[in-house]
């Protein structure tokens, strides 16, 4: 009689690591093992808690179950109202939503935001824009001049197109900034490309654009350098929060504002 053939070294191996791993996320989980709630996969997210490994992990996990993302934005420092969900047409509505009559800073017109988006939004803000601001501009910022968030349309309002992310409010849209000592901040104008020319400025005049911005780099005392330096530097940082930035690197239709959006996408540009 034959008897089994025996299991491999290397197959035992990876079995043993894998009941390692998961006896010791089953102690993380129950809680058998107390680690601290930065470093805990399966603590909720916290907004004020400084970013670290598993913010993205947190933050994912909490914009795909409604009541976690409900319980999330509540400690955002928002004024914000729930709205009903709603269908206009196909492809378009939203649901576990919320109209936002003020986040941290002042928002002018109210807008709609799916609650992930809206979550995205008060992490953006706590950890990446004002940081921003007070870096390159020495000022916070007091309000946002935003283009709107819930549209139904078709990218770029094309047809034949997809929907938008706006189509579901998962987008906003964001041409600029009012710092706390009156100073505005535009995205038309003030960013600069990785060259040093202004976003959308005709070929003829990039040479120019180029040599000026790098004159003011130089010198570090022009404030345009300050302003393109700041509005890149809220670019970059929302990256970490939304699934889809897009600026003026990205095409001329975006030469005035950024779009921010929770999606299918995932692209920073």
């Amino acid at each position: 009689m034959t008897g089994s053939a025996p299991v491999p070294k290397r197959r035992l191996a990876w079995l043993s690591l894998l009941l390692v791993a998961l006896a010791g996320a089953w102690a993380l989980r129950s809680g058998a093992i107390a680690v601290p709630e930065a470093w805990n996969p399966w603590a909720p997210l916290r907004i004020d808690a400084p970013p670290n490994l598993l913010t993205g992990l947190k933050l994912s996990r909490a914009s795909a179950d409604p009541a976690a993302c409900r319980a999330a934005l509540a400690q955002a420092d928002m004024a914000l109202v729930p709205v009903d969900d709603r269908r206009t047409g196909t492809g378009c509505g939203f649901a576990n939503a919320v109209r936002i009559e003020r986040s941290s800073v002042a928002v002018g017109e109210p807008f709609t935001l799916s609650c992930r988006a809206a979550l995205s939004l008060a992490m953006w803000e706590r950890h990446a824009l004002q940081q921003a601001a007070r870096t390159h501009l020495g000022a916070g910022v007091q309000r946002i001049e935003h283009l709107g968030s819930y549209a139904c349309r078709n990218l770029y309002g094309e047809d034949g197109r997809r929907r938008s992310q706006h189509a579901t409010a998962d987008a906003l849209d964001i041409a600029g900034f009012v710092l706390d000592n009156g100073r505005r901040v535009r995205v038309l104008g003030g960013w600069a490309s990785p060259d040093g020319a202004s976003a959308g400025a005709a070929s003829t005049d990039r040479v120019e654009a180029a040599g000026r911005a790098r004159a003011a780099l130089t010198s570090g005392a022009d404030p345009d350098a300050a302003e393109a330096a700041f509005l890149r530097a809220v670019h970059d940082g929302a990256c970490r929060y939304f699934d889809a930035v897009l600026g003026p690197d990205y095409n001329r239709a975006h030469a005035d504002h950024f779009h921010f959006d929770r999606g299918r996408a995932r692209v920073c540009r």
